[in-house]
């Protein structure tokens, strides 16, 4: 891929992710943060390979494998911090259509609706505020909803805010437009619900059989065969099983927060 296509794409994501640089500034932050890792752990491992008595030539290797992965990582970010705020959008994209919906229905005009829209509370009155603030400075009302949609990183929002720019350009009226596409993402949601309350049920069912039952009875057939085979146990033994059964509890706790969908209805 050409080297200014990669630089468009990046520059594109940081603006998505709300990130106020650019691209060769992100890209030499992530590369000192990179060299700085790779130095020290090279260094650490020079110490380490002086006692094993290995070549030096793995200091070199260390340093290369934590220099890209830590550069990998550190890229990463970006889509990570992207799926981050959609997922924030998404959680108020429903209050956010209908909120500007009454203020449409009530007879007000577009923009007055959108600029107390990026009053109101919550993460996308954010888009509605960079909207008002293009509007302001000139933009026109279509070119700063398109520019608007290109830049959120919510699909939900930007269904909402692709039906408003449409019906603009149509020249019909807006209310009908947004009142579908929240239906149509109210109706996404409660789909996404019953999803989930289906996960649940089959991953509570692992939960109990895994983080409950086993252990439970794991413990309880140590015990018997330790003391028929008069088996001394240390209380070591005993916080071992519980770092175990911790790290299984974090698991599912992770697995029950990362299933759970980010609807507000």
């Amino acid at each position: 891929m050409p080297k200014h296509t990669n630089e468009f794409l990046l520059k594109k994501k940081l603006r998505i992710a709300g990130i106020n640089k650019k691209p060769k500034d992100f890209i030499k932050q992530i590369l000192r943060a990179s060299i700085l890792v790779g130095i020290m752990m090279s260094i650490l491992s020079f110490f380490l390979l002086q006692k094993s008595k290995l070549p030096i030539i793995f200091m070199l290797l260390v340093g290369l494998v934590f220099f890209f992965l830590t550069y990998l990582t550190m890229l990463k970010t970006v889509d990570a911090k992207i799926s981050r705020r959609a997922k924030e959008i998404d959680k108020d994209v429903l209050f956010a259509g209908r909120f500007l919906l009454i203020k449409l229905n009530s007879g007000k005009p577009l923009i007055n609706s959108l600029i107390e829209a990026s009053q109101s509370y919550g993460v996308a009155n954010v888009y509605f505020k960079d909207i008002v603030r293009k509007i302001e400075l000139g933009t026109p009302l279509e070119k700063a909803l398109e520019e608007a949609s290109d830049e959120c990183p919510s699909k939900k929002m930007k269904k909402i805010i692709f039906q408003i720019n449409n019906a603009l350009r149509i020249g019909i009226d807006v209310s009908q437009n947004l009142e579908a596409v929240i239906e149509e993402i109210a109706s996404e949601q409660l789909v996404e619900i019953q999803r989930y309350g289906k996960k649940l049920n089959s991953i509570t069912l692992f939960y109990m059989l895994i983080a409950v039952v086993m252990p439970s009875l794991g413990m309880t057939m140590f015990m018997v065969v330790a003391g028929l085979v008069s088996l001394n146990i240390s209380s070591s033994t005993f916080f071992v099983f519980a770092f175990f059964l911790l790290l299984i509890e974090l698991a599912f706790l992770s697995l029950f927060k990362s299933i759970r969908p980010n609807v507000n209805i």
